[in-house]
């Protein structure tokens, strides 16, 4: 995302950027930074791009080289750490928690979701968040909440498409698949294509969030559970099973506009 930001501002503020990957270009008309501490000596902002992994001690190292008054933001997707490292930070500086939902495929952030971590002021910093991102959608959420449900709606989804993709990757005849295929089969297929193209750092970092592991050992139960119920000829268990997962969704929406939407999706994916 460091590149994405970097394009995001360049247009509004004068932008320095560090990579430790010095092969690594930078967009046009940002200024490139000779290390990491001289990058952030006079900046107002500071956006970390940072690996989840480093971003604590990162903070740690620059947050007593800022300038007073200046806002240090952190954008990492594993908040219970990063967070617990900005609350620490010297009272001369600003810390800012955000998470951006969306990858740097992303036009701009019109209608997208971007979620704010308390960490000080809650309310000065959000709306810091929002006049820097004055198009997005905000979403205001704890630490602890942010990594329960990120483990969910990012952990889960790159877990299951990992897998996915590793066995239909092995497919030995891939285009026969894909002229058997219907709609399910194909949205499902772009969806981990999608998912495949991050990098693989990134998705180290998404499926390393430690709330993940409750969620996995539900999945693998809940898969085990119904091979299990198969083999055994239990018909009625299955069908119990899926019975009660519908009628939860039912209660959170439905089943048939989702199915609607997946057509829709399909016929959109046909036309191109």
């Amino acid at each position: 995302m460091g590149t994405w930001m970097c394009r995001y501002f360049a247009p509004k503020f004068d932008v320095t950027g560090y990579d430790e990957d010095e092969s690594r270009p930078l967009p046009r008309g940002v200024e490139k930074g000779t290390s990491l501490v001289g990058a952030i000596l006079k900046a107002d902002y500071v956006v970390l791009c940072t690996p989840t992994r480093k971003t604590p001690e990162i903070i740690r190292l620059i947050a007593k080289e800022m300038r007073r008054d200046a806002h240090l933001i952190d954008i990492s997707s594993q908040k219970l750490k990063t967070a617990a490292s900005l609350s620490r930070v010297p009272a001369k500086i600003v810390p800012v928690c955000i998470h951006p939902m969306f990858g740097p495929g992303a036009k701009g952030t019109k209608g997208q979701n971007i979620i704010s971590v308390p960490i000080r002021d809650a309310k000065k910093e959000l709306a810091l968040a929002k006049s820097l991102f004055p198009e997005a959608t905000f979403v205001t959420i704890d630490s602890t909440e942010h990594d329960k449900r990120i483990a969910v709606i990012l952990g889960l989804t790159h877990l299951v498409n990992i897998a996915f993709a590793s066995i239909v990757s092995k497919d030995e005849k891939p285009s026969l698949t894909h002229k058997m295929s219907g709609s399910t089969f194909r949205i499902q297929k772009a969806l981990s294509d999608s998912i495949m193209s991050e990098t693989p750092e990134l998705i180290d970092t998404i499926i390393s969030n430690p709330q993940l592991r409750r969620i996995a050992e539900e999945l693998w139960k809940d898969i085990g559970r119904l091979l299990t119920a198969v083999q055994e000829n239990k018909s009625e268990e299955v069908t119990d099973y899926v019975k009660a997962c519908q009628a939860r969704i039912e209660a959170n929406g439905g089943t048939a506009e989702s199915y609607k939407k997946m057509i829709a999706m399909s016929r959109a994916m046909d036309k191109k």
